[in-house]
């Protein structure tokens, strides 16, 4: 099994689900995924987000807040919408994911113009959109909740398993929260607990996405490795997602959060998109990939081409 440390874009293109699993666990702790955001104003203008994320060393670029019935990812040369996940996949040479939200309650305004994350028909978690996702080539969905969108474990529970029974293998099933979502219930250590892990587990989940130490109020790293444990032993692996805008905080906080991720034994590092605003700090990304995997990975990933 190639480890992703080690794989070129032609390895990712050639990957199925199980293999860029495999993939991701012989990497021991060393891969980082970066949510952008496609609809904000690229921080390089004609340079797409995922492009420049990809460019600071991540592995797996996971898009937020996109809309499979309207794709739009700003930077992007012009392309047919079912053909814009592919596109950035051969700009990028990287394996994509994307957000998708089981909301069963929305706390927040639905108004685009008072709240950005305002929920759009493409960005649901409903099994059309989920095919879709898998007809333009993502590789992994992640159920999650934005901020104040009102996403419950429940909701993810009852999604993950439609999923697993109607889309098989076709492609990774992430799931979890960053933070509470809007659920007031659920912040702090009531973000995800035991029960929770083992019921999305039971309903198909391959990763499990975990607050990273630090982020939330209460979050230890104790608690994070208590509960990255459990997920391998029923055969998960673990993301720990950054998902305050501390992707936006100073490298010195940046490096602490990465080895306290590091030593709860996670298998993906998660950077969320708020730096100023779509992605996270470019050198945050790469002073990140330092502390988990050193400056000869990093500067691998940041220089391979998209040709090999």
């Amino acid at each position: 099994m190639t480890r992703i440390l080690d794989c070129n874009s032609s390895d990712f293109r050639t990957m199925g689900p199980k293999e860029l699993l495999g993939a991701i666990a012989g990497s021991e702790g060393r891969t980082i995924a970066c949510e952008t955001i496609g609809y904000l104003q690229p921080m390089l203008g004609d340079i797409t987000n995922a492009e420049f994320a990809a460019a600071m060393g991540a592995d797996i670029l996971l898009l937020n807040m996109f809309d499979v019935q309207n794709p739009v990812i700003r930077g992007l040369p012009k392309t047919e919408p079912m053909e814009i996940v592919s596109r950035l996949k051969d700009l990028t040479g990287r394996p994509i994911g994307i957000n998708l939200e089981p909301v069963e309650q929305v706390l927040s305004s639905e108004n685009i113009e008072e709240n950005m994350w305002a929920m759009t028909p493409g960005r649901k978690a409903t099994l059309e959109n989920a095919k879709r996702a898998a007809d333009m080539g993502v590789n992994m969905i992640l159920l999650t909740g934005n901020p104040g969108v009102g996403v419950t474990n429940e909701a993810i529970v009852q999604t993950l398993s439609l999923y697993k029974k109607e889309l098989g293998d076709r492609l990774i099933l992430a799931a979890g929260k960053m933070h509470a979502s809007g659920i007031l219930t659920e912040g702090a250590e009531h973000i995800i607990t035991k029960a929770d892990i083992q019921a999305f587990a039971e309903a198909g989940a391959d990763i499990i996405l975990l607050p990273a130490p630090g982020t939330v109020p209460g979050i230890t790293m104790e608690y994070i490795r208590d509960l990255v444990g459990f997920s391998h032993s029923l055969g998960c692996l673990t993301i720990t997602a950054i998902g305050t805008s501390q992707e936006g905080a100073d490298i010195a906080t940046i490096r602490q959060i990465a080895l306290m991720c590091k030593m709860t034994g996670t298998d993906i590092h998660h950077l969320g998109d708020a730096g100023y605003g779509g992605m996270a700090l470019p050198e945050n990304i790469m002073n990140y990939s330092f502390a988990i995997r050193g400056i000869r990975h990093t500067y691998h990933r940041m220089a391979s081409s998209v040709n090999r």
